[in-house]
């Protein structure tokens, strides 16, 4: 007999950020009102999925977005500090293309495979490969979600297909409000699969820098 567990890795929404500063784990930094819809759309995309439990990264946008699925499935929401922002050297700076010519930034991007501008790539895989586990064991046989950010999320579905970790961050398909499924049967790794819930709502303004 075999036992069947999914761990969704779900994205917050969309942040009010008018001056567009890339906020990493800055505080103060919550949904828009877009970003509010966004986080009520994936809760309805989950309706019907058998959440046995919620975690989220402790910043203010994170927990926002569990907000809805906490009311939906009943359950308390379990911060783990594992699921946070990836640390970024950029953090509170406003890029822009021209942002390249900035010897702030420039002195930065000697090693763009560790990344040498912010945590190692690896080092996200170790924390997130951890609460993975640590969520799997929560919910075993049943679903969990887990709320977190483009970095960490991308991180992790690379290393668990196999792939190099050091990628153009442009590529990276991890939307706002989307949601990155991992299967396990026992403890294996069986499938990945990728949703966007609040696609709808892509689109509706600018793209706002940050994860």
């Amino acid at each position: 007999m075999t036992t069947t567990t999914v761990v969704h890795l779900l994205r917050h929404g969309e942040v009010y950020n008018p001056e567009r500063v890339l906020y990493g784990r800055l505080p103060g930094y919550h949904l828009s009102d877009r970003g509010q819809q966004m986080a009520e759309m994936a809760a309805d995309w989950f309706e019907g999925h058998d959440i046995a439990a919620l975690f989220s990264s402790p910043l203010d946008r994170t927990q926002e977005t569990a907000v809805p699925l906490q009311k939906a499935f009943d359950l308390p929401v379990t911060l783990d500090d594992r699921l946070i922002e990836s640390d970024n050297k950029f953090e509170g700076m406003a890029l822009s293309a021209r942002s390249a010519r900035d010897p702030r930034v420039l002195r930065r991007l000697y090693n763009p495979f560790k990344p040498s501008w912010g945590e190692p790539y690896q080092e996200i895989v170790s924390r997130m490969v951890e609460v993975i586990k640590a969520v799997r064991r929560a919910a075993w046989g049943r679903e969990a979600v887990c709320v977190s950010h483009q970095l960490p999320i991308w991180t992790a579905r690379r290393a668990a297909e196999s792939k190099r970790l050091w990628h153009r961050p442009d590529q990276r398909e991890c939307n706002l409000a989307s949601v990155t499924s991992l299967t396990f049967t026992d403890q294996k790794l069986v499938s990945v699969s990728y949703a966007e819930p609040a696609a709808a709502l892509y689109g509706a303004g600018p793209s706002l820098p940050g994860a």
